[in-house]
């Protein structure tokens, strides 16, 4: 019968299945669950249970043991056997091996049955647990005390309004490493919006604060258990405020960044790439950089999100090498079919971080903008147009988009922000007649709109791009100038030069704000100023000068311009498709000059003497025995470089146009070559287009034969 309960008791174990009972709270403090989850000792839990297990008293239980159909704890398996021993061995197996099932009544009667020295123990250590209650509570109420120091510090620090303010807020609490990385960054975003002089003030007191060097002290120990996000926000809160590279701080938050590179993400790593620019070339600087390429060379197979590359690619620098710029070129190409338009227009700034001009990868954002480009915000215009200035990106469909865009929502858009638009364009050379007219008429209606700012950059875009709006030009130079004669009493005459400038530029002359800048007191400024571009300067006087002499404006010159000296001439280029055509043409050097120079400063790359109805080619030597120069037209040859023209067209840009015209006024016929546009054809398109320039209209072209100078003369 051992041997059957024994195989009995083994079935039970394997099916076995626990239900609690639910216990009244104070009985289970006095009872095994309370010796469990209190230091009621292991010898103390032993008795418990063989005393549970001994006890005859059996009710009925809450908890059941089943073997098979029958419940294990019934009266059959209870039963005696007729030899004793073997009774007793069963019996003691089942007791030992089986646990009873403990109902509430079992528990009461186990309470009841404690000697008097368990039960005095047990109260013991049910004190004892309430002291323990009693140090739970006391260690809550400190925790919710420390959290309510640290939202009063919180809110205290956003008011902060000077890093002295932050210093001076450190004293009185005692701070985290968390906390101390919040202190330097909110120390750096107070002097975000401030002057240049009130930042260098404010870098001053800080630095002079004796809790300056408390808090940098602290962070240099605490640096080892700051997060990743705590530890670049840190260095770059630092770096910002002008804390020298090599200090104590700086350096040793540069090691650790070094040391945790492979646990920061791609976030991280964009702040800390951000952080090193513009620093100088250090060891530590040197090794993070090359650092952090390594990190995103390796992690550019695991990239699977526009936004994660993106991130990444902000992170290498503009002095990376070219071979992993084109590894996330072509990861980036990969994943174009995931780039949503906000990817498209973001592309652009992150090529633009790259220093990387990616044709296919810009061409391809460029088309997905194009086609979506109706609510595309006013700053992310401006983003992609800086950009595309700064890689040297020319994309004409790109720009009419977002000009025709611009002039189809004019009602929106403040003049400032059409000003800023006008301005990006003439930094990239391209010139939108349709936004140039319709902000003219904007001004001509509303001149009094224009800031000083406004009427500055409007000025140097319509005279650099040689934009005249048709025909309300004097209306809109004349609304111009009525602006400017707001100002004139308190504008810079560093100000009052540019726009002056650009009047003359366009052939524009007001009198009273010539007479303002001519005057000596106004030209000793601008040309003896320590803090004056003077080469700068002394160039835009000259050409002021060169126009009120030229242009034979009936504005009366001051005494000072003459006082004014010539600037140094640049370096003359030789044009060798131009001369090899020219001399093509005309058969002998005798009937051309080369590099010819002015005393005004202004030269031209080949002139020719013709007779007055430009029939006839006139030799050097034939023009020398000339005694009327009445009868000779003289014919000058511009090569300008693709820069002077407007993108995309053979518009010449501001100074370009005002040379023609000046050269025009000393009397020659000016033929304009676009030097890249000419370098692409071929030698035969070469001479046609310089026969059909040079001579007049009613000459008839003989296609196929070859002119010479015999063939000049009709």
């Amino acid at each position: 019968m051992s041997n059957c309960a024994s195989r009995s008791v083994l079935r039970a174990f394997g099916q076995v299945q626990i239900v609690r009972p639910s216990l009244d709270h104070r009985v289970t403090g006095m009872t095994a669950t309370h010796c469990l989850s209190r230091k009621l000792h292991l010898f103390q839990l032993g008795n418990t249970w063989a005393h549970l297990s001994r006890t005859s008293c059996k009710p009925w239980s809450f908890v059941r043991f089943f073997n098979g159909d029958r419940p294990v704890g019934s009266a059959e398996d209870r039963r005696p056997e007729t030899n004793s021993e073997q009774g007793d061995t069963s019996e003691q197996s089942e007791q030992v091996q089986v646990p009873e099932a403990v109902s509430l009544n079992s528990v009461n009667h186990f309470h009841h049955s404690f000697p008097k020295r368990q039960q005095f123990a047990s109260r013991q250590n049910f004190a004892s647990s309430l002291e323990e209650d009693a140090n739970i509570e006391e260690y809550n109420h400190h925790v919710m005390k420390e959290d309510s120091q640290l939202q009063d510090f919180t809110v205290a620090l956003r008011k902060c309004t000077s890093p002295s303010d932050v210093l001076d807020l450190t004293t009185h609490y005692s701070l985290s490493w968390k906390q101390h990385s919040n202190c330097l960054t909110s120390m750096w975003d107070s002097t975000k919006k401030m002057s240049e002089e009130k930042r260098r003030y404010e870098r001053t007191l800080m630095f002079e604060h004796p809790a300056f060097a408390r808090l940098c002290l602290r962070v240099s120990q605490e640096a080892s258990r700051m997060t990743p996000d705590d530890l670049v926000y840190s260095l770059h809160a630092l770096l910002k405020l002008k804390v020298p590279q090599r200090a104590r701080v700086t350096a040793t938050l540069f090691r650790h960044c070094q040391e945790r590179l492979n646990e920061f993400n791609e976030k991280v790593m964009s702040v800390l790439a951000s952080s090193l620019e513009g620093l100088e070339e250090t060891k530590n600087v040197e090794a993070l950089r090359t650092g952090l390429r390594l990190r995103v060379e390796q992690r550019i197979p695991r990239i699977k999100s526009p936004l994660a590359l993106q991130t990444m690619m902000r992170c290498i620098g503009k002095d990376a090498p070219k071979s992993l710029k084109e590894k996330l070129e072509s990861k980036a190409l990969q994943l174009f079919d995931q780039f949503s338009i906000p990817n498209c227009q973001h592309m652009f700034t992150t090529l633009g971080s790259l220093g990387f001009c990616s044709l296919p990868l810009l061409d391809a954002c460029s088309n997905r903008i194009i086609g979506n480009i109706h609510g595309t915000p006013f700053w992310r215009f401006v983003h992609i147009l800086q950009s595309c200035r700064d890689l040297q990106y020319e994309n004409v469909d790109l720009f009419c988009a977002v000009g025709d865009y611009v002039v189809g929502t004019m009602y929106m858009w403040q003049i400032k922000q059409v000003v800023l638009f006008l301005s990006l364009f003439e930094n990239l050379g391209f010139r939108h007649e349709g936004l140039m007219d319709a902000f003219a008429e904007k001004v001509i209606s509303r001149p009094e709109s224009l800031i000083l700012k406004d009427l500055v950059i409007s000025l140097r875009v319509y005279s650099m791009l040689n934009h005249f709006p048709g025909g309300q030009n004097p209306q809109f130079l004349d609304a111009l100038n009525t602006t400017l004669e707001l100002y004139l009493s308190r504008i810079p005459a560093v100000e009052l030069l540019r726009v002056v400038y650009s009047f003359c530029v366009m052939g524009y002359f007001p009198q009273t704000p010539l007479d303002q800048l001519l005057q000596e007191e106004t030209l000793n400024e601008l040309l003896n100023s320590a803090n004056q571009n003077i080469t700068m300067n002394e160039r835009m006087l000259h050409y002021i000068n060169l126009c009120l002499e030229l242009d034979k404006s009936s504005v009366t010159r001051p005494a000072a311009t003459t006082m004014l000296e010539r600037p140094s001439s640049g370096l003359l280029t030789t044009h060798t498709s131009l001369l090899q055509a020219m001399q093509d043409f005309l058969g002998d050097e005798d009937y051309f000059r080369q590099k010819v120079q002015f005393p005004n400063d202004y030269y031209i790359d080949f002139e020719i003497c013709m007779d007055k109805d430009r029939r006839k080619v006139i030799s050097l030597s034939e023009k020398d025995g000339v005694e009327n120069t009445t009868n000779v037209q003289r014919v000058a040859v511009i090569c300008a470089p693709p820069s002077s023209f407007c993108l995309d067209t053979e518009h010449p840009r501001g100074k370009l146009a005002m040379k023609m015209r000046h050269l025009r006024a000393m009397g020659y016929h000016v033929i304009l070559v676009h030097e890249q546009k000419f370098e692409k054809m071929k030698m035969e398109e070469r001479i046609l287009f310089l026969k059909s320039h040079i001579f007049s209209q009613d000459i008839v072209q003989v296609p196929g034969v070859k002119p010479s100078v015999q063939h000049l003369e009709l």
